[in-house]
């Protein structure tokens, strides 16, 4: 069933819905006909069930048939705070994080990153719009926010204001992420905290620790700086019991 999201003031309570612009084209383009269903999500959890009633180029109308919350989002918020890598890998990160249940990403610059963009708040724009794409395709209830960083103390404090600050490491004295998990089953948001293509210098790490963050193993593989996050949101999404 075809998903749209709506953030607008004209569902809650409403016996219909009205998709405009972009949405709206998506309905005659899918070829959606008067009569079949499709599902608009509130971007707060709520998922309505609809049945269109007319489409044009400019608007659709739908019946509102069921209210019920989405199924698709878990319950514990995971935010992903992820070293700026080169090339697609933004995208790879958005689109895996989003589908794996993350609650927002944030991509900083770290002090081995390779891509280094003059303005990444011009790329905002395009970033959010994958993160939506991703969470009409995965059946999320809200849309994943993708944020930038100015540096490494606003990322450090994100993450220590999460129940569940978590960074992953590859060398050094470290906790094993499973034994952290294990621990820390019943906890409703956490951060994951993940380097780029060069991983960590150690002074990031020795500020992540006296930070108060969980400095994390996650096992004797190397993962691709893409991978690690999806990896990490996964691990929590299972702790959690999001993945049974």
């Amino acid at each position: 069933m075809a998903r749209f999201f709506m953030a607008g003031t004209n569902l809650p309570g409403s016996p219909t819905a009205i998709l405009y612009g972009r949405d709206a084209e998506h309905i005659r383009v899918l070829r959606i006909r008067p009569g079949e269903e499709v599902t608009i999500c509130d971007t707060k959890g709520t998922d309505y069930k609809c049945r269109l009633v007319r489409a044009d180029r400019e608007e659709a109308e739908l019946e509102v048939l069921e209210v019920t919350p989405c199924r698709g989002e878990p319950n514990v918020a995971v935010t992903a705070l992820c070293g700026l890598p080169k090339g697609d890998r933004v995208d790879y990160i958005i689109q895996k994080s989003v589908e794996a249940g993350v609650h927002d990403i944030v991509f900083f610059q770290s002090a081995r990153s390779i891509a280094r963009p003059d303005d990444p708040y011009r790329k905002l724009e395009r970033w959010n719009r994958i993160s939506e794409e991703a969470a009409k395709q995965s059946g999320r209830g809200i849309i994943p926010q993708v944020t930038w960083a100015a540096d490494y103390g606003e990322v450090l404090n994100t993450a220590v204001h999460t129940e569940l600050p978590l960074f992953l490491y590859e060398t050094g004295e470290r906790e094993g992420l499973n034994t952290v998990l294990e621990a820390n089953k019943t906890c409703k948001s956490a951060a994951v905290l993940t380097g780029p293509e060069g991983g960590f210098e150690p002074f990031e790490a020795d500020l992540a620790r006296l930070a108060g963050m969980h400095i994390c193993s996650m096992g004797e593989r190397i993962f691709r700086c893409e991978t690690a996050p999806v990896v990490a949101i996964a691990a929590v999404m299972y702790a959690t019991g999001n993945l049974s």
